[in-house]
């Protein structure tokens, strides 16, 4: 963060030019009332589930969440895509100009063509059943030539979606694809996660009962789900870990010990909100912290969330943990963000050179709270 007496110098593309003091400035400066961000960056979202606002229940808890998404997400292909262009108009007016884009289909490339936000997409694939890995395998890599066809969909990777819906073979047919990527995962939403790999039961086996999924292949590792999938990705640049709602200190280190291992970045997103949706929890934020994690922040879906806003993600971590100073916290939406999504030579600071966008956070008086709005400035 930079003091009240430094003049952010901006050319009328965007593009910072010079950060001076005010007695240097000369004449012309504007003036705001608040504190002036670099445009927030949103780590992970679902924008192809822009329609689904609403039609889940909150607090049904994962399990159930994730069955819904699956039998109500099928819609008219036409009501989806107004609907994701919706979704891309409140994330600008929130003041987001990039987003790691959750991507299971090729709907959201209509509008990401229009280059209004920088999007990282992350082609997810899933399949548990070890015969259909190279049916599930060659779906996605499908999806991801096509975004791989449109260079403002780029950067892109063929990501997993969860440790409990990836197959050990399609686990191998992902790797030769993890290098020079960021690679994100849902990773330990719920408590039941943790439960399917250390004792092969809790609610996933539920919902594979309901699904219909014959399970008998899988075996219990006798661990927790992180420490059980985790070297799956040591190929990976950088590894973005999304939710980490049920994680414990034990996992946090182990992922980072095996990160160091193999030379890549990790990071930690919160999607607070989502997180209360769909399980009534809060991500263990101090823990993250003082475990030194490099945390990021996202909103998840308009299927688990009431907006995509990153400021009010912020507004919710700072509710349940107030010793998060405002610093860190724009730090978390802006920088680490950027470096997340492999895009800090662009966006996340004000540096020479970078086009970064400028919102302004008013209403703040040095802090984020209930009453802190946001404004796009550029």
């Amino acid at each position: 963060m930079h003091g009240n007496d430094t003049v952010l110098v901006i050319d009328e593309t965007g593009v910072i030019k010079d950060l001076v003091s005010l007695a240097d400035a000369g004449d012309n400066i504007e003036s705001y009332k608040g504190i002036l961000s670099p445009g927030f960056i949103n780590c992970h979202c679902h924008l192809e589930l822009s329609h689904m606002k609403g039609l889940i229940p909150e607090q049904t808890g994962l399990v159930d969440f994730v069955f819904h998404v699956i039998t109500q997400r099928h819609f008219p292909d036409a009501e989806i895509l107004e609907h994701i262009t919706r979704a891309e108009d409140e994330m600008l007016q929130n003041g987001i100009v990039a987003v790691g884009d959750i991507c299971n289909n090729t709907l959201t490339i209509l509008q990401k063509q229009l280059q209004r936000l920088a999007y990282y997409n992350f082609i997810e694939v899933s399949g548990w059943l070890p015969a259909l890995a190279e049916q599930r395998f060659q779906r996605s890599f499908g999806y991801y030539q096509e975004f791989k066809n449109l260079n403002a969909c780029n950067p892109r990777s063929l990501s997993p979606h969860a440790p409990y819906s990836v197959s050990e073979e399609l686990w191998h047919l992902l790797q030769p694809h993890f290098n020079n990527k960021t690679i994100t995962i849902h990773n330990q939403e719920t408590a039941f996660e943790d439960e399917l790999f250390e004792k092969g039961s809790g609610g996933f086996s539920r919902m594979y009962e309901i699904m219909q999924l014959d399970t008998s292949f899988f075996k219990p590792t006798g661990k927790t789900s992180l420490q059980s999938y985790y070297s799956q990705l040591s190929n990976a640049r950088q590894v973005l870990l999304v939710h980490n709602t049920f994680t414990k200190k034990p996992d946090l280190l182990f992922a980072k010990s095996q990160a160091i291992a193999n030379r890549q970045t990790l990071f930690h997103c919160l999607c607070i909100n989502a997180n209360r949706y769909i399980e009534n929890s809060i991500p263990p934020v101090q823990l993250l912290r003082d475990c030194d994690c490099t945390i990021v922040v996202g909103t998840d879906s308009l299927a688990s969330n009431h907006s995509l806003n990153i400021l009010a993600e912020l507004q919710s971590i700072t509710k349940y943990f107030p010793q998060v100073p405002l610093n860190e916290l724009l730090r978390w939406a802006t920088l680490n963000g950027a470096k997340a999504l492999q895009m800090e030579d662009e966006l996340g600071s004000f540096a020479k050179g970078k086009r970064p966008g400028v919102v302004l956070l008013e209403g703040s008086d040095g802090k984020i709270d209930e009453a802190t709005t946001v404004r796009r400035i550029l």
